[in-house]
């Protein structure tokens, strides 16, 4: 009897400790849920308001660029309210014709360019318009119609007469067809500021003592005509011929004026 009683207080204490035991499991079970859901709560508004402001500065940017006002270097050579037509090339674009007839009369049409303002014969503002010009490339152009660099390091007085590579630039109320601005071969043309007349007087009058050679700038041989008194007056004869026909002319190889 005592046997069996030991054995039922064993069973019963066993199930109390079950029953213990599992309702600790089933508290910490509730636990852990209560936690997850109050974490869920606190981070849903977090990630709701990280995300309205991911969609407010990429859909609606606080600042927006400034419009570009900066007007173009062209525009300085533009009369504003002028006629279109007496428009420098730089301020309109035309629709080249290269199959107009070399040397007669052709007709373009043109259109002004951004910020340039123009009128008609009647004072009225247009932005298309034709222009009236002779057919020919820009490099055909007659002398007078551009503009191009000197060279200062050339020789005006030699046999033969001496070329340069020239720069020149059409000018602006002129229209042609091409480059505006292209390479062209010139004769050396400069001038020091020697005057043929003075030098034709000196070589007359003083050209025994080589007043002509020192006043175009030639030392040696105005040093020469002085010690040898004008080469015994030949040197003079032939200095007053060399002179008269330009064949002698200044040391630096410029014309007379």
């Amino acid at each position: 009897m005592a046997a069996l009683a030991r054995l039922l207080f064993l069973l019963l204490s066993l199930r109390r400790l079950c029953g213990v035991a599992l309702f600790l499991s089933q508290l910490s079970l509730l636990s852990g849920r209560a936690g997850s859901l109050m974490t869920t709560k606190h981070s849903q508004p977090q990630s709701t308001f990280a995300k309205s402001l991911t969609s407010t500065s990429t859909n609606t940017p606080y600042f927006k660029a400034a419009e570009s006002t900066e007007i173009p270097p062209y525009v300085t050579k533009c009369p504003s309210n002028g006629l279109c037509s007496r428009l420098p090339p730089d301020c309109m674009t035309c629709n080249t014709n290269y199959s107009c007839v070399y040397g007669k009369p052709a007709t373009f049409d043109c259109k002004v360019k951004p910020h340039v303002h123009c009128v008609d014969e009647n004072n009225h503002e247009q932005e298309n318009f034709t222009i009236s010009m002779t057919c020919q490339f820009c490099w055909q152009l007659p002398p007078s119609d551009y503009v191009c660099t000197n060279s200062t390091n050339c020789m005006t007085v030699s046999c033969p007469r001496q070329r340069y590579n020239s720069t020149c630039t059409v000018q602006d109320h002129v229209h042609c067809l091409g480059n505006r601005v292209f390479p062209k071969m010139l004769y050396c043309n400069w001038t020091g500021g020697y005057k043929w007349s003075t030098a034709l007087l000196l070589s007359i009058t003083l050209g025994g003592f080589g007043a002509d050679r020192f006043y175009l700038g030639q030392w040696r041989e105005g040093l020469g005509k002085l010690f040898s008194f004008g080469g015994l007056g030949i040197w003079t004869l032939i200095d007053v011929l060399l002179i008269g026909v330009g064949y002698v002319g200044p040391a630096d190889g410029s014309l007379y004026i």
